[in-house]
């Protein structure tokens, strides 16, 4: 039976991964994205193998943008599939939803873009969740990122925020006040909304000289454009749910002029790992990998160096060598796990010129 051979998960020479993504449903873009990335990796693991030559094969399960579609996912991942580590949600709702079932029982997911930090702690007990990791930075570093920026960098005084994700928002406005700001209004706006007109009206008459909408690029495309059509033409920022190539589509490219986000990754980053990542995506999808291809990318290796590592496929020593891996080299920059199963590693500004992604700035923890 070879090497971990009769466990959960290796059948022969195969040894299932699940991916867990948004392959329909309204953050379709990311789901998509971040199964070209894992394909990609899988394809480079599977050239030598792991635990002495096993391939590693891909089960996917659709959470249909859902946190309760999700959660169906991932019990049907481990206790059909038998797969001994997941990758995904990127959403954070619906990692944290499907998180009580991979933990309960005792099989690693790692999340490429679940930046919440519910993800990996459990809100009520305060304890980590020991099978939970993630490859991408957490909401507190990410608003404090973007409020630096607006300071610092846009040397604005008086800022709006639009909010829908909470977490950006709570460590933007701390950060920005504590830098001298002012935050002269906040609204909020839910998924799915379409006519943002009525608050748009209530910003513009606040008279900021920046908006933070951290939130996902299907509503923010639809902001963006219906306050340009308004004359609202400050500069406008968010978080990494900005990054899809659908936003230009959505906005139009004139409107997305002068406004940025913070991401983890930029395909113009020009160390020789990414160089290689992104010639070999554009070959294989005839376009840039945007930041969920790269994350995934990096935690399906992360997947394959924990399994390396454990030398087995045992769930279990999985989540223990994922727990212990430090200075790991990906696309996205290096990676060591915190006591929180969280990487610290860089942000990135992207600037938004004719409608492209442009790298601003990079901004160390």
């Amino acid at each position: 039976t070879g090497c971990g051979g009769g466990s959960k998960g290796a059948d022969g020479d195969t040894i299932k991964v699940g991916g867990l993504l948004e392959m329909t449903g309204g953050s379709a873009s990311f789901g998509i994205s971040g199964k070209n990335g894992i394909d990609l990796a899988l394809k480079k693991i599977n050239e030598k193998g792991v635990l002495g030559g096993k391939k590693l094969s891909l089960v996917v399960a659709d959470t249909k943008s859902e946190a309760s579609e999700a959660t169906n996912g991932m019990q049907k991942l481990i206790s059909q599939d038998k797969v001994v580590a997941v990758i995904g949600p990127n959403q954070s709702s619906a990692v944290i939803a499907s998180g009580a079932i991979n933990n309960g029982a005792k099989v690693v997911d790692i999340t490429p873009m679940g930046t919440n930090p519910d993800v990996t702690i459990d809100p009520k007990t305060k304890q980590v969740k020991p099978y939970s990791f993630r490859t991408c930075f957490i909401d507190p570093f990410q608003g404090t990122v973007m409020a630096s920026f607006a300071s610092n960098e846009l040397k604005v005084k008086k800022a709006a925020i639009y909010i829908y994700a909470k977490g950006l928002a709570q460590f933007f406005k701390e950060n920005f006040v504590k830098n001298g700001g002012q935050i002269v209004i906040e609204e909020a706006y839910l998924q799915k909304d379409t006519d943002f007109k009525s608050t748009l009206t209530k910003i513009k008459a606040a008279q900021p000289d920046f908006i933070y909408i951290p939130g996902y690029y299907q509503e923010v495309g639809l902001i963006v454009k219906q306050a340009r059509e308004m004359g609202i033409n400050v500069p406008m920022a968010g978080g990494d749910g900005w990054d899809s190539a659908k936003l230009p589509e959505i906005a139009g490219k004139a409107a997305l002029e002068n406004t940025f986000f913070s991401s983890l990754y930029s395909p113009d980053d020009t160390s020789d790992l990414n160089k290689e990542f992104v010639a070999e995506y554009k070959k294989a999808y005839n376009t840039n990998p945007d930041v969920f291809a790269a994350l995934a990318y990096d935690s399906a290796l992360l997947v394959a160096k924990a399994i390396e590592d454990a030398g087995s496929a045992d769930p279990a020593k999985i989540a223990e060598a994922m727990a212990k891996i430090k200075g790991f080299k990906g696309v996205s920059g290096e990676v060591t796990f915190n006591e929180q199963h969280n990487p610290i590693k860089s942000a990135v500004i992207i600037e938004h010129k004719d409608g492209k992604q442009t790298f601003k700035t990079k901004v160390n923890p």
